[in-house]
């Protein structure tokens, strides 16, 4: 039994990996009470590939407006500026981490999944009425990124995990826990801490195995819950009795979604996998 600890991995990941400057800039201005649109805009249009990834996003039928957006001005304008800082992180982050190979890790199949945890957290957030449900694709698209550190410094003992959560049925954290020293939500926790991303994120993304101790994004932890539990190892969506017997009661309880909506959320994730893979991670679509 090794003890690795969360706060460890992270700080050797933010060793090698960092966030490239155009976010810090982007997040710069959107957390200044006095930053405008046309601020933030100016700070994209001076990254030419990020400008790029934006309007593509923002032209997909992901997001279905009418009318071609030709500007980042326009971009900001219509989609504002907590959704512009949301797809430059989604975009920086699988950039960084698209080049990582790790040792032992089939990378296509964790960004299949983590593409649908994605879908299906902003799917359940709109079927919820939640306003901001767009941040809820980021936010299961790095809810699982915990691993990705994993197997990049502890590959061995990542894989064992995996083997002995396949041969048993017990839960992934459980086997980590008890293998490497921590569980790979806390160590994604950690990692978002480590890279001073809102803490909306690494609150929610380190409480989706318990919503409960979220507070005070419980909420958001829920919604992360519910795609934990509902989407498999390649990305596929689980059997409907599978995933209600594995949600806790108090997910239920806090978001008010009721199973058959639920049902409908997985539907429209599903129906989107094949465009959000050809936006984010075109190499694995």
């Amino acid at each position: 039994m090794s003890s690795h600890t969360a706060q460890e991995l992270a700080q050797r990941t933010t060793e090698l990996v960092t966030l490239p400057a155009i976010y810090h800039r982007v997040k710069q201005v959107f957390d200044d009470p006095e930053g405008s649109v046309l601020d933030l805009a100016k700070v994209v249009v001076a990254d030419p590939g990020i400008t790029m990834r934006v309007l593509r996003v923002v032209n997909s039928v992901f997001y279905g407006f009418p009318g071609k957006v030709e500007t980042m001005s326009r971009a900001v304008s219509v989609l504002g500026m907590q959704q512009v800082h949301d797809i430059v992180l989604a975009t920086t982050v699988t950039a960084v981490f698209s080049g990582m190979r790790p040792e032992r890790m089939d990378v296509a199949r964790f960004w299949r999944a983590s593409a649908m945890r994605g879908l299906l957290a902003r799917a359940a957030a709109k079927s919820c009425g939640l306003l901001d449900a767009e941040r809820l694709f980021v936010g299961g698209l790095l809810a699982d990124i915990g691993h990705m550190v994993m197997y990049m410094h502890v590959p061995q003992l990542a894989e064992a995990a995996l083997a002995e959560c396949r041969a048993s049925g017990a839960a992934p954290e459980l086997i980590e826990r008890e293998l490497i020293g921590c569980d790979y939500a806390a160590v994604g926790a950690e990692l978002l801490r480590a890279w001073q991303l809102p803490t909306s994120f690494s609150t929610a993304i380190g409480a989706q195995i318990d919503p409960a101790r979220g507070a005070p994004h419980e909420f958001e932890a829920c919604l992360l819950h519910f795609a934990r539990c509902a989407v498999g190892e390649d990305g596929e969506l689980l059997e409907s009795a599978r995933i209600v017997a594995t949600v806790v009661p108090a997910a239920w309880h806090m978001t008010r979604l009721e199973p058959q909506a639920f049902e409908g959320a997985c539907a429209e994730a599903g129906s989107s996998m094949a465009a959000v893979m050809g936006l984010f991670f075109p190499e694995y679509a």
